[in-house]
Formats: C-alpha cells, sequence, structure tokens
C-alpha cells in the first residue's frame, strides 16, 4: 500500500509549551494511542484525555472516498509524525495529509468552525484564462449545491456523514467536459457551520489555487476536493503538483 501523502503540519508557537516529564505528555500519548487504535472503524473519531491543566483533546478525520485501510495507514502514520521536529513539546498541533488530518490541542476544538490553518494541494496545469471566470461560476455552483446535500439528513445518516461525491458532465465553453468534486465537514460541525466551513474553503480554492485543473483544500473541519477532465489545458495532463500551505488567515 502506498504511503499517505504528508501537506504539512502546523505547530502553534503561541501555545504553551510542555516538558519532557509532564503529565501532558503523557495524556498526549495516550491520546494518540487511541486515535489509532480507532482508525480503522471509521473516518472520524475524536477523544479527550487528562484533567485540566493538562487535559488533551484530538481528533481524526478522513477523506470519504478512501478505503478503511488507507484511512487507518494514514492516521496511524500522522499520530505519529506529528509529535516530531518542532511539535514535540508544543500543546496545539495539526497535521495535514491528502488522504487525512491529526490533530490535538489543550484547548477544546469540538463544534467550532476555524478559518486556519489550510492547506492547498493543486496541479501546475492549467487551463486558459479565458476559462477560468466561468469555470470557477460552474464550480461555485456545484459546490453551493454539494453542501445543501452535505448538511440533508440523508448525508448524516449515512456511513460516512457530511460527506458528498458528485461526478457530471459539464457543458460549457462550446464543448463538454467532466468535473469531479467532493466535499465533506467534521461530523461534530452542525448543519450550518459544516454550511460555513465549506463556503470558506471556496474561498480559499478560488484565492490560492488560481485556474488549477486539479485542486484540494483543507481546513481543520473540512475538504474540497475537485478534479476536471476534458477541458483544454496551457500545459502537458502530466504537469506536476504544487503544496501551498499557509496557518492562521482567513481561507
Amino acid at each position: 500500500m502506498s504511503q499517505p501523502q504528508h501537506i504539512h503540519t502546523f505547530c502553534d508557537n503561541l501555545s504553551e509549551n510542555f516538558s519532557q516529564t509532564s503529565q501532558y505528555k503523557s495524556n498526549r500519548e495516550t491520546l494518540l494511542s487511541s486515535l489509532r487504535d480507532r482508525s480503522p472503524l471509521g473516518t472520524y473519531y475524536n477523544a479527550t484525555v487528562g484533567l485540566s491543566p493538562d487535559t488533551v483533546h484530538g481528533m481524526f478525520l478522513c477523506r470519504g472516498d478512501i478505503t478503511k485501510q488507507s484511512c487507518s495507514n494514514c492516521v496511524k502514520t500522522a499520530t505519529l509524525e506529528i509529535t516530531k521536529n518542532n511539535c514535540t513539546y508544543i500543546k496545539d498541533a495539526i497535521i495535514f495529509y491528502q488522504e487525512c488530518m491529526v490533530r490535538y490541542s489543550n484547548v477544546s476544538f469540538l463544534r467550532i468552525v476555524e478559518n486556519g490553518p489550510w492547506a492547498a494541494m493543486y496541479s501546475n496545469v492549467s487551463f486558459p484564462d479565458s476559462f477560468l471566470f466561468p469555470f470557477r461560476e460552474t464550480l461555485s455552483d456545484k459546490v453551493e449545491k454539494l453542501i445543501i446535500l452535505t448538511a440533508s439528513k440523508s448525508s448524516l445518516s449515512s456511513l460516512t456523514p457530511y460527506y458528498v461525491r458528485d461526478r457530471n458532465k459539464v457543458n460549457e465553453f462550446d464543448r463538454s467536459y467532466t468535473l469531479d468534486t467532493m466535499v465533506q465537514c467534521s461530523p461534530d460541525l452542525d448543519p450550518a457551520n459544516c454550511s460555513v466551513c465549506l463556503r470558506l474553503a471556496v474561498q480559499g480554492v478560488s484565492s490560492c489555487c488560481n485556474n488549477a485543473r486539479i485542486a484540494q483544500f483543507f481546513l481543520p473541519k473540512c475538504f474540497l476536493k475537485y478534479d476536471t477532465i476534458g477541458l483544454p489545458t496551457t500545459q502537458s495532463p502530466s504537469g506536476s503538483f504544487s503544496v501551498h500551505a499557509k496557518k492562521g488567515e482567513q481561507a
């Protein structure tokens, strides 16, 4: 099985530090172990370990379009990597992979929409500028429809709550092309906040990824992914991907 594709790790240097022998370190290890243990069972899990001031909150969220094995593999890798390097003694961190995200914090983040940190992954392959504004309007309209579906009762009762994927033909630019779109929210959000998060992701894609043929945008509580097939490009379809990551600013 291929290894999860790391995008970026954010350590909140404004949060408190802790020592090698602190109770917070022990609680963090217990929490991350719990996330690993639960990762084969679903795409989302959250847990809280310990008493104040050493309480640790954590969660993982996998993309709804990957296998259970890929989800588990990603979460296990992420829970081991998130404590390395600059995050070792930081009380608040989040790690993004293409397949999942894992985070822990000394502050509860459940049921809260956050506009950062965010990470984006997008192709260097683009289509001509003349296609940009019509495509962005088409994408925005499509995602808006998916947002409504994502917050619906049918989505909430599915095996992967708050996950919707749509693949269909679009007739535009005197031609037909395929638009494959996926949106997903963390199940701890209510439907209204899920919608807010996804609209932030739409704004983020429009800002970060220009006219990329393929893009993925990750916020702490939601994902947005799209792919286009059949549009003319300014480069070879085998063009490379760029990774862009930024912390703290509104998406």
